[in-house]
Parts: structure tokens; C-alpha cells; sequence
């Protein structure tokens, strides 16, 4: 009993994708993009926003707070001021919310452009049974993929916490003092200490997500490498199957084989080798002004050619250096060269010779 096996699964993906793999790859929207990059700029904009617009947005909420334990505590409940009401709150939070909502859409928008450009691809979207698969989640759960992301998450865990607890140790000596503050001021202070923070973790996140794209980039290479029957399968396919080029080539022939036939009758003569080459050659005083190839072939065509001609009557007449000559520098249609002129016009004058004494 013999096993077939289809060595092309066993072939070791050595090359680097083609141009065609990547674009294909593309197409499907898999390209090599860090998450880590996108969240730490949104992160990092986010608090640098803050930190000239943090002071601001404090301000606007403290004094919702107080309208809202004042003149809205009072407020003559009716249909109209009721929606006034809730137009104003609206207001106020989209100028409070509204702005860092935009830097950090701003930030995202700016570090997806910058890794993968402009794309656009349904393929995420669409329906695949294998997402469902418990065999092929099983697989993808302990896959080296996992076990790298796995170690990723545990060593942004710990750079985080130790950023952040060497930033707060270095402002041990503020944050004792915290109990002797006013609470307008502990609050402001504790919002300054966050968005400096917040700033810090996102630089050095920034510099984890960094690593992170050089890594994608190696990953998203390496899944997408090529056996060298692969770079073959891609160019036969770009190419065209070489069976199916040849057919097409042959039937070309034929076609232009055929439509040389049919000039063949409005040939003077047809200049053999006489075996290997047919040149047939067209001229009618005061229609053309120099004689025209109008056919050529060598060995079977040639011999149709002379086929033909005997059948129409075209005169057929040898000379071997002519016709190699014709053949290899006078391409169908186009006029007889002018150091020919000589030669041709020797083989007209025969040709007009003969044809005056058949007519008589």
C-alpha cells in the first residue's frame, strides 16, 4: 500500500514573499501593525493634552458641580427648563470631553497611518467557521504566537509598576504632606500628579511599542514566506500556464499563416531557396512605388506557400541568396530595401518576361 503525500505542505518556507504575496496579504488586511505603538501615542497625546487643557476641563466641572447644588437644585421643574437643562449639561460636556476625545482619536488616527498607510479590507469581517473552531482556538492558545504576547503583557506589567513606583517614591516627600491640604488644592494636585505620571508610563510604553513594531514587522515577514515551489506556483500563475501560452501562440500562428495564404495570390512572384525558404513579393506599376513582401515562410510554410502560388498561378521562381536574403532581413509588409532594388528588379523583369510569352 502506497501513501501519496503532497510534498509542497513539507516544503520549508525559506524565501522572502514576493511583491504579489504582500499585496495579496494586503488585500486581506494582514499587515504588520503594532497595538502596543497605537495605544501608547493615544495615551501619550491623551496627557499631553491634559496638561495644558487638564486646568481648564477642572474648572468647567467644578462649576457644574456647584450649579447643579444651587441654582439647578432650585430650578422650576417644567418641559422647557428641563430641556434647557439637559442642552446645557450636553454643552458643557462636550467641551469638556469633546477636545480629548480628539486628541486621542487624533493620536490613533496618526500612528495607524504611519505603521500600514491607507487600507481598507472586509476580510476581518467576514464570516469564518475557524474563529468558532474549538480545535483551532485550542491551537491558536498554545501557540508560540501566544506564549510571545503572553510574555509581552507580563513585561509591560512590570516595567509599568516599576515606572510608576519609582515616579511616586521620588514624590514621597509632596504626597506625605497631602493630609495638611485644602481639598480644592489635594484635588488638583493629585490630577497634576496624574497626568505627569500618565505621561511618563506613556514615554517608556512608547519605547516598549517600538520594540513591539520591529517585532510585528519580523513576525508578519516570516508568516509570510515562501517555499521556492511557491515562488514558482505565483509566477506560473502570473504568467499563464506555459501549455496554454504555447496553444495560444500556435493558434496566432495559424491565424497569421492563414491571412499570409490569402496574399499569396496577389503576389508577382515567390522567390524559393528552394526547399527551405518561400519569399513572396507584390508590385503593380503606378500603385506601388517600391515591391512589398507580402509573404514569408520556411520549410512546411514554405512549401505551401509554392502550394498555393502553383494553384493561382503565381510565378515561382528559385534563387537561393535572394530569398535568404528576404527572409531574414524583410519582415511581411514591409517595402523591399533599396540595396535589394537591383536583385528584385531582375527577378520582376523575368517574372514579366515569362508571363508575356504565356499570354501570347
Amino acid at each position: 500500500m502506497y501513501v501519496t503525500l503532497d510534498l509542497q505542505l513539507f516544503a520549508e518556507k525559506t524565501e522572502k514573499a514576493t511583491p504579489q504575496k504582500k499585496k495579496e496579504a494586503r488585500k486581506k488586511g494582514q499587515v504588520a501593525k503594532s497595538a502596543d505603538l497605537s495605544n501608547s501615542i493615544v495615551l501619550l497625546c491623551s496627557f499631553s493634552f491634559l496638561s495644558f487643557y487638564g486646568e481648564q476641563m477642572a474648572e468647567r466641572f467644578i462649576q457644574m458641580y456647584r450649579l447643579g447644588f444651587s441654582d439647578w437644585l432650585v430650578l422650576d421643574v417644567t418641559q422647557q427648563s428641563i430641556a434647557l437643562l439637559f442642552l446645557t449639561l450636553l454643552k458643557e460636556s462636550v467641551i469638556i470631553a469633546g477636545p480629548i476625545i480628539l486628541a486621542a482619536w487624533f493620536g490613533s488616527f496618526v500612528s495607524t497611518l504611519a505603521q500600514v498607510g491607507f487600507i481598507f479590507s472586509t476580510e476581518a469581517i467576514k464570516m469564518d467557521l475557524k474563529k468558532i473552531n474549538p480545535v483551532e482556538g485550542a491551537k491558536r492558545l498554545f501557540s508560540a504566537r501566544t506564549i510571545v504576547e503572553f510574555i509581552k503583557s507580563i513585561l509591560k506589567l512590570v516595567i509599568i509598576v516599576t515606572v510608576t513606583g519609582i515616579f511616586l517614591w521620588q514624590q514621597k516627600t509632596v504626597l506625605l504632606k497631602m493630609p495638611q491640604m485644602e481639598p480644592l488644592r489635594m484635588v488638583s494636585f493629585l490630577g497634576s500628579l496624574t497626568v505627569k505620571l500618565g505621561m511618563v508610563i506613556s514615554a517608556v510604553y512608547l519605547v516598549v511599542a517600538i520594540a513591539d513594531l520591529f517585532y510585528q514587522r519580523f513576525d508578519h515577514a516570516k508568516n509570510l514566506r515562501m517555499s521556492k515551489q511557491d515562488i514558482k506556483d505565483e509566477h506560473k500563475k502570473s504568467e499563464g500556464d506555459p501549455l496554454i501560452k504555447h496553444k495560444i501562440k500556435e493558434k496566432q500562428r495559424q491565424i497569421s499563416s492563414a491571412r499570409m495564404m490569402q496574399e499569396i495570390p496577389k503576389a508577382q512572384v515567390v522567390v524559393t531557396n528552394p526547399t527551405h525558404f518561400a519569399v513572396a513579393i507584390a508590385y503593380e506599376a503606378g500603385k506601388t512605388k517600391v515591391p512589398i513582401v507580402v509573404a514569408k515562410g520556411a520549410d512546411y510554410l514554405a512549401l505551401k506557400m509554392r502550394e498555393v502560388a502553383k494553384e493561382h498561378r503565381v510565378v515561382i521562381m528559385e534563387n537561393k541568396p535572394l530569398a535568404r536574403t528576404l527572409y531574414a532581413s524583410v519582415e511581411i509588409g514591409e517595402e523591399i530595401p533599396e540595396e535589394l532594388f537591383k536583385a528584385v528588379a531582375e527577378v520582376l523583369a523575368f517574372v514579366y518576361k515569362v508571363k508575356g510569352t504565356l499570354n501570347k
